[in-house]
C-alpha cells in the first residue's frame, strides 16, 4: 500500500499505533504495535480482524491471558548461542515466559472451538513444563539461586555455613575475654577482603598476633585476622570458591538447555506478542465501539455508515455520527458548509479508517457498512506553506496536488481540504475541478472540502460528483455537525464571525453587502437551506409524535399483560386451593372408611357420605365451570364462511354460508334464512353429558359395599376385622378372637384381614398353621368376604 509520511502524519495514524501499544501489556506486543504495519490482501485483514474479535470474545468472558510478568527473553537467548553465561534473574526471567506459554496454552485449548485463530496461536507455544518446574524449584523468587538447585552445590553451601558458624564462635569466645578484649577499639566483628577481622589498637598490634587486612583512616585502629582463625578462615575461602564453582555449574547447564530450546522459544515468543498485540488492539476496539466492515474490492463503493472519527472517539468526545457514502456512477464527494461545522473531521475521519483496515483493524462505525480496500490513500490537508524553499501557502499546496496527480491510479483514496482556496476563487474553481476531473479519469475515489460556488453547483451538472454539506443551526447560529447527503450548504461565514465575537455593526453590515452582489446561486443555496431546516424542524415533530404514539402504545401493552399475568396468578391460587379441598375430602373419605370398619353403621355411612360428596360436587362444579370459561375465552371467533355462530333469535346454533354486507346466510339443520349479522355471536361451548354426581358415585359405592359387608355380618359366625393392622396387632387381635370363640363353643371365626399387598393375609395364615386352637383354615366364600377373608375352623 502507497502512504506517504505527509499522508500518515496529517491523518493522525501514529497516534492510533500509540493508543494500540498503549494497551498492550508485554514489550513485545509493544514493539509489534508501535509499528503496526499495513497487510497485503483482502485475505491477510480478514484473518487479522477475526483474531482481534476471538480476542474480544475473550474479554467479554471477562478474561485476558496471563501475560502480565512476561519480558522479551529473546536478546537472553541470542546470548546463550553466543556461549554467555545467564545469570539467576534472567534466568527467572525466562521461567515467567516458560510459565506463561503454560497458561496461555492451556487457556486457548479450552476454548477452541470458540478462538480458534488464538487456539492454533497457541499451539506455537512450546511446551517446555518440566524445564519450568525444574527452573522455579532452582531459582528463588528474589532472584537467588535456590539449595535445590543440585545436590553438591546444597553440601558446598552447607560446609561454608559450618565453617562461618565455628569463626563466629571463636571470635564470641575472644571478644568475651576481658584481657583480649583491653586491646581492641570495640567489641565487634566485621569482613574485610571476605575475612573475619577485629578492630585492634594501633599500639597493641603486637599483643594480637594476625594478619592486618585494613586500618582507619586516622590510623588509630587495625583490622587484623586473629593468627587461631587463619586455617579457618582459608577453609572458609575455599568452600566459598567451590560454592561458586556449583553455582556455576548450575547455571551453565540450564543457560546450554535454553540454547537448545531457543529456537522453538523464540516462535513461541513471537506467537506470544501477537496474541498481546490482538488483546490490545481488542480493547482499542471496545474503547471506540468499533466494527469490522465489510471489506470491497478497490475499486468499490465507499458506504460508512455512523462515521465517527477514531481519535475523537478515543478521546472520549461527543461525537456525531454521519453517513459517508460514494456510490457509482459518483467518484467524488464534494462537502461544504460552514467553518467548524466538520467537513475536515469527515475527511481526516474517512482517510484514518481507510488506513486501519488495511492494518486489520476494526473501525468505529456501524454494521452494514463497507469499505474499498484502497490501493493508496494520498491527502493534501493544512498550510503546506514553505518559507525555505520560497513557497506561498497556495504554491505549496498546488505542487502537493501536482504529487497527488502523478502518484495517483486507480483504487487510490485521496482527501483534499479546501482545495484551491487561497488564490482568486474564479481561477481556484477551475483548477479545482481541473484536478478533480484528472483524479477521477485515473480511477480514484475523492473527497473534497470547499466553499467555492463552482464546485458546489458542479454535482447538478456531473454524476461522477455528489454533494454533502455540514449542517448549520439557523437558531442556534451553530453547526449541527451533521453530514447530509446530496445537497451543498452555505458557508456561513457572516453567522461564525458573529459566534467569534467580530464586532455587530461589522457583521450587519457584511450581510448588507452580501445581500447586495451575492450570486443567484448563493441566494438559492440559503433559501434551500431555510426549507430544508424547516423540513428538518417538521420532520423532529413528527417524529417526537410518533416516539410518544409507541411509548403509550408499549405502556399499554405492559399494563394488559401486568392484567394478564394477574389472572393468571388468580387462578393458580384458585387451583392450588382446590387441591386442597379435594385432598381434604379424600381423607375425610379415608376415615369415614377406617371408622365404618370398625362400626359398620348404614345410617352413620350414609349421613358422611353424603356431606363428603356434596362437598365434592361443589368443587367439581367450580373446576368445570373455570374449565369452561378459558375454554370460551381462549376460542377466536370469526365470522367467515363455514364457521358456526349462536343464533339470538333461534336460540340455537347455526352454520354460515354466506356473508353480504351486514347480512348472513345461515344454515339450522335442513332450514335456511338470512339473519342480521349484529344478531350473530361466538357460538355456545357444547356440554359434555353430565356423568354421575360424587353423591351418586357414592351411593352405588354404598350400594355395593352394603351387599358385601351384609353377607359377612350375616354369616353367623363371629368374626374379626384387623384391616389396615400391623401385624403383630393382627395376630394379637385374631388370638383374643380365637380364645373367646373356643370358649364360647364356636365352630368357626370370620378373620377379615383384606387384600392389599398379601402381607397381612399371609402372616395371619402362617399364625393358624401353628396355632393349637385350629383345626384347619381356609378362604372365605363370596358370600362371606371372598379371598379378603380366611375362615379358621376351631378343634
Amino acid at each position: 500500500m502507497d502512504i506517504d509520511v505527509r499522508t500518515l502524519n496529517s491523518l493522525g495514524f501514529g497516534a492510533i499505533r500509540e493508543a494500540l501499544a498503549a494497551r498492550c501489556r508485554t514489550p513485545m506486543g509493544v514493539e509489534r504495535a508501535s509499528s503496526r504495519s499495513f497487510l497485503d490482501g483482502a485475505e491477510a485483514i480478514a484473518a487479522s480482524m477475526s483474531l482481534i474479535e476471538e480476542a474480544r470474545a475473550l474479554h467479554a468472558e471477562p478474561l485476558k491471558l496471563p501475560l502480565g510478568a512476561v519480558a522479551d527473553i529473546r536478546p537472553l537467548l541470542d546470548r546463550a548461542l553466543k556461549g554467555g553465561l545467564l545469570d539467576p534473574r534472567e534466568l527467572l526471567s525466562v521461567n515467567n515466559v516458560l510459565f506463561a506459554f503454560e497458561r496461555a496454552r492451556a487457556t486457548l485449548e479450552e476454548r477452541r472451538a470458540r478462538l480458534p485463530a488464538m487456539a492454533e496461536l497457541g499451539n506455537r507455544l512450546p511446551d517446555l513444563e518440566k524445564l519450568a518446574t525444574r527452573l522455579e524449584r532452582a531459582i528463588e523468587p528474589s532472584g537467588e539461586l535456590s539449595d535445590r538447585a543440585s545436590p553438591a552445590l546444597k553440601e558446598a553451601r552447607d560446609r561454608a555455613k559450618g565453617l562461618h558458624r565455628s569463626i563466629q564462635t571463636r571470635l564470641d569466645r575472644m571478644l568475651e575475654d576481658e584481657s583480649f578484649s583491653q586491646h581492641l577499639r570495640e567489641s565487634y566483628v566485621s569482613l574485610r577482603n571476605d575475612r573475619y577481622v577485629i578492630p585492634v589498637l594501633t599500639q597493641s598490634r603486637n599483643q594480637v598476633p594476625g594478619i592486618v587486612h585494613n586500618a582507619s583512616q586516622s590510623g588509630q585502629t587495625l583490622f587484623v585476622e586473629p593468627q587461631e582463625l587463619i586455617g579457618l578462615g582459608n577453609d572458609l575461602a575455599i568452600a566459598q570458591s567451590e560454592v561458586l564453582e556449583e553455582e556455576r555449574k548450575v547455571l551453565l547447564e540450564f543457560t546450554h538447555q535454553l540454547a537448545r530450546e531457543a529456537s522453538g522459544l523464540k516462535r513461541g515468543v513471537e506467537a506470544l506478542a501477537i496474541l498481546d498485540e490482538a488483546e490490545g488492539a481488542a480493547f482499542l476496539s471496545d474503547d471506540m465501539g468499533a466494527v469490522v466492515p465489510e471489506l470491497q474490492p478497490p475499486t468499490g463503493e465507499l458506504r460508512l455508515k455512523g462515521l465517527c472519527h477514531p481519535l475523537l472517539k478515543l478521546r472520549g468526545v461527543t461525537v456525531v455520527g454521519n453517513d459517508v457514502e460514494v456510490r457509482a456512477p459518483s467518484r467524488v464527494m464534494v462537502i461544504s458548509g460552514p467553518n467548524a461545522g466538520g467537513k475536515t473531521v469527515t475527511l481526516t475521519g474517512t482517510g484514518l479508517c481507510a488506513l486501519m483496515v488495511r492494518a486489520g483493524l476494526p473501525i468505529p462505525v456501524q454494521a452494514g457498512s463497507t469499505l474499498p480496500l484502497f490501493t493508496s490513500v494520498q491527502c493534501a490537508m493544512g498550510d503546506a506553506q514553505d518559507m525555505a524553499a520560497g513557497l506561498s501557502t497556495f504554491s505549496a499546496h498546488v505542487s502537493t496536488l501536482r504529487d497527488i496527480c502523478a502518484k495517483t491510479g486507480a483504487g487510490a483514496l485521496v482527501l483534499i481540504d479546501e482545495i484551491a482556496a487561497d488564490t482568486d476563487p474564479k481561477e481556484g474553481a477551475a483548477i479545482a475541478i481541473a484536478v478533480l476531473e484528472a483524479l477521477i479519469n485515473t480511477g480514484a475515489q475523492v473527497l473534497v472540502t470547499t466553499h467555492l460556488e463552482e464546485l458546489k453547483a458542479l454535482a447538478q451538472l456531473d454524476s461522477r460528483f455528489v454533494n454533502a454539506r455540514v449542517g448549520f443551526d439557523s437558531k442556534k447560529m451553530a453547526p449541527n455537525y451533521r453530514l447530509q447527503l446530496g445537497a451543498a450548504g452555505a458557508s456561513s461565514a457572516i453567522e461564525i464571525a458573529r459566534r467569534v465575537g467580530l464586532p455587530e455593526g461589522i457583521c450587519q453590515r457584511a450581510g448588507e453587502l452580501v445581500a447586495n452582489s451575492g450570486s443567484g446561486l448563493a441566494k438559492a443555496l440559503a433559501a434551500a437551506e431555510q426549507e430544508r431546516q424547516q423540513l428538518y424542524d417538521a420532520k423532529l415533530a413528527a417524529q417526537k409524535e410518533l416516539d410518544g404514539v409507541r411509548a403509550e402504545r408499549a405502556a399499554l401493552a405492559a399494563e394488559l399483560e401486568q392484567h394478564r399475568g394477574q389472572r393468571l396468578e388468580q387462578e393458580r391460587k384458585f387451583r392450588q386451593a382446590l387441591k386442597g379441598e379435594l385432598e381434604f375430602a379424600r381423607s375425610q373419605i379415608g376415615s369415614l372408611l377406617a371408622s365404618l370398619a370398625k362400626e359398620p353403621s348404614r345410617q352413620v355411612l350414609t349421613q358422611a357420605a353424603s356431606e363428603v360428596a356434596a362437598r365434592i360436587d361443589d368443587q367439581l362444579h367450580a373446576e368445570r365451570k373455570l374449565e369452561v370459561g378459558e375454554a370460551i375465552q381462549a376460542e377466536a371467533f370469526q365470522l367467515r364462511a363455514g364457521a358456526r355462530a349462536w343464533a339470538n333469535s333461534l336460540n340455537t346454533d347455526v352454520e354460515l354460508l354466506e356473508l353480504d354486507g351486514e347480512e348472513a346466510l345461515v344454515a339450522a339443520g335442513a332450514l335456511k334464512m338470512r339473519l342480521k349479522v349484529a344478531e350473530l355471536s361466538r357460538p355456545r361451548v357444547t356440554k359434555a353429558a353430565p356423568g354421575p354426581t360424587a353423591s351418586e358415585r357414592m351411593q352405588r359405592a354404598m350400594s355395593q359395599a352394603e351387599e358385601q359387608g351384609a353377607n359377612v355380618l350375616t354369616s353367623g359366625s363371629p368374626s374379626v376385622n384387623v384391616r389396615g393392622m400391623r401385624v403383630d396387632e393382627a395376630i394379637g387381635e385374631v388370638e383374643k378372637k380365637l380364645d373367646r370363640a373356643l370358649q364360647s363353643g364356636e365352630r368357626e371365626v370370620l378373620i377379615v384381614h383384606g387384600h392389599g399387598t398379601g402381607a397381612l393375609k399371609q402372616a395371619i395364615r402362617e399364625y393358624l398353621e401353628r396355632c393349637a386352637y385350629v383345626q384347619g383354615f381356609r378362604a372365605g366364600d363370596r358370600h362371606e368376604g371372598g379371598p379378603g377373608v380366611t375362615v379358621a375352623t376351631l378343634r
